[in-house]
C-alpha cells in the first residue's frame, strides 16, 4: 500500500495538486476509513484496489473535484453530502458563519440563508443557534433535495423553500448568503474543477453582482428594523456593493476580510428606527 500511496502523491504533486489527497483517494479505493488504511500501509494492495485507485486518480487529474469523488465534505464541524452539479462548500464560507454567530441577534432569531446549496450555512447556524428559526431558499431542485437530505441526516430541523432570493419571507433578524459572485469573464480562466459545479451558483453577470444586487434590494424590505445582511462576495466586487448599500439606506456597512487577508464579506444593517413619514423603508417621497 505504501508504494501505491507514494505513487499517487507523486502524480498529484506533478499535476499541481495537493499530495495529501492521495490518502483520501487510496482510502476510497480500498473502502477503508483513513485511520484503518494507515494501519495497513505495510500490506500489498489487492489488484482491484490498485485498479480502482488509478481510476480515481485519472478522474482527479482531469479536474473532477475530490469532494465529489468522496461524496462528502466537512464544513464547520458538520459532515455534508455533496453531489456533482451542486456547489461545494468552501472554507471561506466558514468565515461567513463565524461572522453570523458573532452578531448581536435576539435570543430566538429568524434567519434566512439565500441560495442554500447543500444547506451548509443554514445547518451550521442551526447547530450553533438551536433556538433560531432558520429558513433556506434554493432555486435548484437538485440542490434543495440534497440540503433536505443533509438536514435529515444531521437531525437539524430547517424550513426549506423552493424559491429565489428571499422567497417573499420577511421579519428577518439575519439574511445571510453566499450568492454567485464571479464575473462571467472569469469562466475562461477558471480552474477546471469549476466546470463540474452548477454555473448558476458561480457566475453572476459582468460584475458578479447580478444576484447580490437584487438580493440586497429585497433584503431591505425583508429585514426587521435593526436586522443584519451578511454576504460573501469576491474581493473585486465587495467594495462596489458596499457603496451601493450605503446609497440604499443601510447602516453600519462594513467590508470584512477572510483568513488570507482578502476583502471577502459584506455586513450591513437595516436602521433600527426609520422615519414614519417615508413611503416604505429606505424610500423618500
Amino acid at each position: 500500500m505504501i508504494r501505491l500511496l507514494r505513487e499517487l502523491e507523486r502524480r498529484l504533486e506533478e499535476a499541481g495538486l495537493s499530495p495529501r489527497e492521495a490518502l483520501d483517494l487510496l482510502a476510497l479505493a480500498a473502502g477503508l476509513p483513513r485511520k484503518t488504511l494507515l494501519l495497513n500501509l505495510s500490506q500489498p494492495p489487492p489488484p482491484e484496489v490498485e485498479a480502482r485507485a488509478q481510476e480515481l486518480l485519472k478522474r482527479r487529474l482531469a479536474g473532477y473535484p475530490l469532494q465529489y469523488l468522496l461524496g462528502e465534505v466537512e464544513f464547520f464541524g458538520l459532515t455534508l453530502k455533496v453531489a456533482e452539479g451542486v456547489l461545494i462548500p468552501r472554507p471561506e464560507t466558514e468565515g461567513l458563519v463565524e461572522l453570523a454567530l458573532g452578531l448581536p441577534l435576539p435570543p430566538r432569531p429568524r434567519i434566512l440563508d439565500v441560495g442554500t446549496g447543500t444547506g451548509a450555512i443554514a445547518l451550521a447556524l442551526k447547530r450553533h443557534l438551536p433556538e433560531a428559526e432558520v429558513h433556506a431558499t434554493e432555486v435548484d431542485p437538485r440542490a434543495l433535495a440534497l440540503a433536505e437530505e443533509n438536514a435529515r441526516r444531521l437531525g437539524l430541523p430547517l424550513h426549506f423553500h423552493h424559491a429565489s432570493l428571499t422567497g417573499g419571507l420577511g421579519e428577518l433578524d439575519l439574511l445571510v448568503s453566499n450568492p454567485p459572485y464571479l464575473p462571467e469573464a472569469y469562466r475562461e480562466a477558471a480552474p477546471k474543477e469549476l466546470a463540474f459545479e452548477n454555473p448558476l451558483a458561480l457566475y453572476a453577470g459582468p460584475e458578479g453582482l447580478a444576484v447580490a444586487r437584487p438580493l440586497a434590494r429585497e433584503a431591505r424590505e425583508a429585514l426587521r428594523p435593526g436586522g443584519f445582511l451578511l454576504l460573501e462576495l469576491a474581493p473585486e466586487n465587495v467594495g462596489l456593493l458596499a457603496e451601493e448599500l450605503g446609497a440604499m439606506g443601510f447602516q453600519e456597512v462594513a467590508v470584512l476580510r477572510d483568513l488570507l487577508g482578502r476583502d471577502r464579506y459584506l455586513r450591513a444593517r437595516r436602521p433600527p428606527e426609520e422615519p414614519v413619514d417615508q413611503k416604505g423603508p429606505f424610500r423618500g417621497p
